[in-house]
């Protein structure tokens, strides 16, 4: 995607999560299904499989999505695309908790901000930036 859109998306995200208050309460009834994933850490194939044993998320398929995101996978950026895009589109089904991975400084140790930079030369910083307020 053109930074352009990476920025526009992470903007209508901020602006969705600001509205929702710090702890999300999930429940379901006997007939519904929530599937809950956790520390994808850039992994795209990983959550590509479970989106092929699961489904993809819909107002039938919930998913809660236990953080831990980016990080040590060449990955990131494709996984947040993916699961903001989910999260606007699937606002009840979908949801995202923070994880350790979603803080700055462990972005500049575990490889986040540099393969972000690698990727997206021209606008990276701004894009950082954004990421980090999304976070």
């Amino acid at each position: 995607l053109h930074a352009r859109y990476v920025l526009q998306l992470l903007h209508e995200t901020r602006k969705h999560l600001k509205q929702l208050p710090n702890i999300s309460h999930v429940s379901t009834c006997y007939s519904e299904e929530v599937t809950v994933c956790g520390d994808l850490h850039g992994q795209l194939d990983d959550l590509f499989l479970i989106f092929y044993k699961n489904g993809l998320p819909s107002p039938s398929k919930s998913y809660v999505f236990n953080g831990d995101f980016v990080d040590r996978g060449k990955q990131s950026l494709e996984i947040l695309i993916i699961l903001f895009t989910f999260l606007l589109i699937y606002p009840k089904e979908v949801h995202l908790n923070r994880g350790n991975h979603e803080d700055h400084m462990v972005n500049l140790r575990y490889g986040f901000r540099v393969g972000l930079s690698t990727m997206l030369r021209v606008h990276g910083k701004k894009i950082l930036r954004m990421f980090q307020n999304v976070f």
